[in-house]
C-alpha cells in the first residue's frame, strides 16, 4: 500500500496521510492530466502554420519553422514549366515535382544521405539536369492514384513533419502582361524576359481563368493560426497561388494572422527596383487590400563584393521606403535575416523562424490563452526566447 500511494503522490504531486487518504488539489490534478494528454498529443498543440509560395525562399523558411511546430502545411505552386520538373511535366503530363519535392525535403525527418540522394542532379546522358528526387516523385505518381496520393506517400516515407500541398492539381499556364501590353506566357520565361524584352511587370494571370484548388489547402487556411506568404518569388512563385479560385476569399476570411516575408533581393526580370512597400502593392493588386497585417524584411547589407556581383545581375538589397511611405494598417519588423550560403544571399533559417514564431505567440497564444499551460511554459516559450 505505501509504494502505491507513494506512486500516487509521484503522479498527482499530492498529499496523503498515514491512512492513504488524498489530500491534493483537485485543479492540480486537472492540470497535470492535461499536460500528459498535450504531451501525448503534442502535434495538436502546435500552432496551425500555412505557408504559401514555393521556390528556394520557401523550403528554406520550413526547415525553420519545423523546429517549432508538426502542425504546418506548405501550400506550393505549380506553374513551374522550366527545368527538370518542365521536362516531367510536358514528357509525362504531371505536375511539376520541383518546388514540391524541395519543401518535402524540407520538412523531412531523413537521413543526410537520403536527402543528398533526393537532391542528386545527373551530370550526363539523356537524364542530364534531372534530379532524383523529382524522378521518385514521378514513380510515385505513376503508381498513385493521383499527384495528391503520391506527394503524400513520398512524405510518408521521409517522414515528413507536417504536409505539403500543391495549390491545384489542375495543369495551369503563368502569364505575365508588362507595362507596354507585351504578354510572356510560360513561368520559365517571365524572369528572363529582361533578357528578350525589357519592361515592367504590370499582372500575371493564370490560364485556363478558372483554376479550382485543392480542398485541403482551403481547410488549412480556415483552421490556421497564422498564414506565412513568402519569401520567394514574387510574381512566379508567391503570388501565381493567390490567382487559384478561392484562395484569396478564404485568406480574407480567415481569423488567422497574416505575415508577409519580403526578399532579401530583388529578382532581375520581376521586382527590379522595388521597395518592400512595392512588394506588398504587387500582392495586394492581385488579392485584395489589408492581405498582410506584418511584413518582416531585412535589415542588414551584404558584403561589398557580394553586392557587385548582384548588381552585375541587376540585383539589388531590398531596402523599406520612407516613413510617409509606408502602408497603413501594416506593422513592419526589421532584423538582420542576411545569410550568405555558397556566395547566394539567403534567409537566416533559424532567425526567420524566431521571428515568426515569437509574432504567433504575442499576437495570438498569449492573447487567447489558446495554448496549454504545459506546453506554453515547457516548450514553445523556451523555443521562441
Amino acid at each position: 500500500m505505501k509504494i502505491i500511494n507513494t506512486v500516487k503522490q509521484i503522479f498527482t504531486n499530492g498529499k496523503f496521510d498515514k491512512d492513504g487518504k488524498n489530500t491534493s488539489q483537485s485543479a492540480f490534478l486537472q492540470e497535470e492530466a492535461k499536460a500528459l494528454t498535450c504531451e501525448k498529443k503534442e502535434t495538436e498543440c502546435d500552432p496551425k502554420i500555412v505557408t504559401i509560395g514555393g521556390g528556394t525562399g520557401l523550403s528554406t523558411m520550413l526547415r525553420g519553422l519545423k523546429a517549432y511546430s508538426s502542425n504546418i502545411t506548405a501550400v506550393v505552386t505549380v506553374a513551374d514549366d522550366g527545368g527538370g520538373s518542365g521536362v516531367l511535366r510536358q514528357d509525362l503530363g504531371m505536375l511539376p515535382p520541383g518546388d514540391i519535392r524541395n519543401c518535402i525535403l524540407a520538412l523531412a525527418n531523413t537521413e543526410p544521405i537520403m536527402e543528398k540522394l533526393l537532391q542528386y542532379r545527373f551530370q550526363d546522358g539523356m537524364l542530364k539536369g534531372q534530379s532524383f528526387g523529382n524522378l521518385f516523385l514521378a514513380a510515385m505518381d505513376g503508381i498513385c492514384s493521383s499527384f495528391e496520393q503520391a506527394v503524400q506517400r513520398m512524405s510518408d516515407v521521409l517522414a515528413v513533419k507536417g504536409r505539403v500541398l500543391p495549390v491545384t492539381l489542375q495543369d495551369i499556364k503563368l502569364c505575365a502582361q508588362l507595362e507596354d501590353g507585351y504578354v510572356i506566357v510560360g513561368e520559365s520565361k517571365i524572369g528572363e524576359h529582361h533578357k528578350f524584352h525589357k519592361g515592367a511587370i504590370e499582372k500575371v494571370y493564370l490560364e485556363p481563368e478558372f483554376v479550382e484548388p485543392l480542398d485541403e489547402v482551403i481547410e488549412a487556411i480556415n483552421d490556421a493560426d497564422v498564414i506565412v506568404l513568402g519569401p520567394g518569388s514574387l510574381y512566379t512563385s508567391i503570388i501565381p497561388n493567390l490567382l487559384v479560385n478561392g484562395v484569396c476569399e478564404a485568406i480574407r476570411d480567415s481569423k488567422a494572422l497574416k505575415v508577409y516575408v519580403c526578399n532579401v533581393m530583388t529578382q532581375p526580370g520581376e521586382t527590379e527596383g522595388y521597395s518592400v512597400e512595392d512588394h506588398i502593392r504587387a500582392i495586394e493588386r492581385h488579392s485584395f487590400k489589408g492581405i498582410v497585417d506584418y511584413c518582416i524584411y531585412n535589415t542588414a547589407d551584404i558584403p561589398e563584393d557580394l553586392k557587385k556581383k548582384y548588381r552585375d545581375d541587376g540585383a539589388e538589397v531590398v531596402r523599406l521606403s520612407s516613413e510617409d511611405m509606408r502602408i497603413p494598417g501594416i506593422k513592419f519588423l526589421g532584423e538582420d535575416f542576411v545569410c550568405i550560403n555558397n556566395s547566394y544571399v539567403r534567409h537566416d533559417t533559424k532567425r526567420l523562424a524566431q521571428t515568426i514564431i515569437n509574432l504567433v505567440e504575442k499576437s495570438l497564444f498569449s492573447r487567447d490563452n489558446k495554448m496549454s499551460t504545459y506546453y506554453y511554459k515547457n516548450k514553445f516559450k523556451n523555443l521562441a526566447q
